[in-house]
Formats: C-alpha cells, sequence, structure tokens
C-alpha cells in the first residue's frame, strides 16, 4: 500500500511549518514507521535539520529525505510513497500556482497558526487553496500561550474558518527552537510536556489519515 501524503502550508513565514515537519517526522520514525521529509521551500530549513542531524547520528533508517522544486513535487511523492509510510512536504510561506502541486498530492493538508491574528489572516488563502482542489485543511495552534486572551480569541476565531481545528496544540516553547537546531525532534529531548504535545498531534494526524 502506497503511504500517505501530509503537506504543510501557511502563507505566512515563521508560522511554524518545519516545526511540525520535523517533529511529527521524528515522531513516527519513533514509533517504527518509515517516514520521507520532502523540502520544497527554497529556504532549506528542513535540509539542514536533516544534514544536522545525519552529521549527529548517521544514516538513520527510517527516516528518508528528498528536495524538489514546486512542480516536482508530484513526481518526487510519487517516488516517495513507494518507500515510506508517510510523506511529509513542507512547502515555501506563499500561495500561488506553485503550492497547487503539494495540495494535489495531499491526503491531508495542515496549516499551523501561531498566536496571532496576523497568522489566521493568512490562512485564507492556504483554505481556499485547498477548498479548491477538494482537500480538507486542519489548523494547528502553534506557539500557544494558554490562558491568556489572544490565544482565546485566535482560537474561537479560528474554528469559524473553512477548516478543521486539531485539538492537540504545540505551546510558546523554546525547546522547540533548540531541538530543531540540534536536528532533533522534541520526542528525543528530556522535555515531557513538549514530548507529550508531539505524541498527541502525531496521534490526530495518523488518526485523520486513516479516516
Amino acid at each position: 500500500m502506497p503511504g500517505k501524503v501530509v503537506t504543510i502550508a501557511q502563507q505566512k513565514g515563521g508560522s511554524g511549518k518545519t516545526t511540525l515537519a520535523v517533529n511529527i517526522a521524528a515522531e513516527c520514525v519513533r514509533r517504527g514507521m518509515s517516514v520521507a521529509i520532502l523540502d520544497t521551500d527554497p529556504q532549506g530549513s528542513l535540509g539542514r535539520w536533516f544534514m544536522t542531524r545525519r552529521e549527529a547520528k548517521g544514516a538513520e533508517e527510517g527516516l528518508e529525505f528528498s528536495t524538489s522544486s514546486a512542480w516536482g513535487v508530484s513526481y518526487e511523492c510519487e517516488k516517495l510513497k513507494k518507500l515510506a509510510d508517510l510523506v511529509i512536504v513542507d512547502t515555501p510561506p506563499k500561495v500561488d500556482a506553485d503550492l497547487r502541486p503539494a495540495m494535489r498530492e495531499a491526503d491531508l493538508v495542515l496549516v499551523p497558526v501561531a498566536t496571532s491574528h496576523v497568522d489566521l489572516w493568512a490562512t485564507e488563502g492556504v483554505l481556499d487553496l485547498a477548498a479548491r482542489e477538494g482537500k480538507r485543511a486542519w489548523i494547528v495552534m502553534n506557539r500557544m500561550r494558554v490562558g491568556t486572551r489572544l490565544g482565546e480569541d485566535v482560537m474561537r476565531a479560528a474554528g469559524e474558518l473553512t477548516a478543521g481545528v486539531t485539538q492537540s496544540q504545540l505551546a510558546n516553547r523554546v525547546i522547540y527552537a533548540e531541538t530543531l537546531g540540534q536536528g532533533l525532534g522534541v520526542v528525543e529531548a528530556g522535555h515531557r510536556a513538549a514530548r507529550d504535545e508531539v505524541r498527541a498531534l502525531a496521534d490526530e494526524v495518523l488518526a485523520l489519515l486513516a479516516v
């Protein structure tokens, strides 16, 4: 059976696309799944994470990496789905025709939104494109500040959009940036709260893919 494809997209830069990609990937590899990560963002953050990880850990069974231009996504996904249970596509921070191939390949679209109305406004183009491609998108609240009025306002507004909102959230924790720079996921660090957040998100993502 071919692997499933998760496309992570958001028009606004710095929203946490690569953070989601690396942490879901690391957790799924920990569970014994084979994972392929595909970097289509010219900035190359996902590739830098992978190479840092490879330098630290050496070759790793169960984790493959590839890069692609926007229009090469379909070809790369076709290859990677034959090798991996899960293919995670990290996309550039924009919404235009270049994003369409990654949307078309997706079995699930994740849209990270940090706790700001600006991030939330930036989802509109992504959600519109997902709807035109017949894909169901799910918003993942990232860098959440629990108990703040702003966080509650953004969560309420997100629930009114044409997308699902995952129950799992990632809090505003330095450990996410620290581990990304080390080529790790937080599930490989000693931070229990962050580890629990990522495991809950992975559970939810895999459940959505199974529907």
